[in-house]
């Protein structure tokens, strides 16, 4: 098999090892965001993996391994309703996998062991932001099952709000 055909090679399902993450995990899960937004976001990762792992029933910030060799991770909480939403929800706060590992079914395989644990947890919706111009990631999430919700976020520069 040629160097090309390796690279799109798509892993089988048992190929790629899912574990929940920890502390230790945080310099691999920062170089992996480095690859693709070119920012060092040390300090929000390692406040997110600190919440993942006091949230200690809640298994759905994850890790992806390859043959040992870190591939790809998603972090996520659960929320018992916000925004006036009633019923709990989960939300997906960051996806990312290795660039030598794209298009190899490593963020396929994340999204099926979180899916399978907020079954568990009885979540029947998961919700997350991607950027409009963010094509690829957009992509992902057609293919996974995500569509666009049935509300608007909405945001304002505090300094432009009229005061009440």
């Amino acid at each position: 098999m040629g160097a090309q055909e390796m690279e799109s090679k798509v892993l089988e399902r048992d190929e790629v090892e899912i574990s929940t993450l920890s502390g230790k995990d945080l310099d691999w899960i920062v170089s992996i965001d480095r690859e693709h937004t070119g920012q060092n976001r040390r300090e929000f990762y390692h406040v997110k993996l600190q919440q993942a792992q006091s949230d200690t029933g809640l298994r759905i910030s994850l890790g992806a391994r390859v043959e040992g060799e870190p591939a790809g991770f998603l972090l996520g909480r659960l929320y018992y309703g916000e925004f006036g939403i009633p019923e709990p929800v989960a939300i997906l706060d960051s996806i990312g996998v290795a660039r030598d590992f794209a298009n190899r079914g490593v963020g396929r395989a994340l999204m099926r062991q979180l899916k399978m644990h907020l079954r568990a947890l009885h979540i029947e919706t998961v919700q997350t932001q991607v950027e409009w111009d963010q094509e690829e990631l957009l992509h992902f999430f057609r293919r996974a099952g995500f569509r666009p919700a049935a509300r608007l976020c909405l945001e304002a520069p505090v300094e432009r709000m009229p005061d009440q």
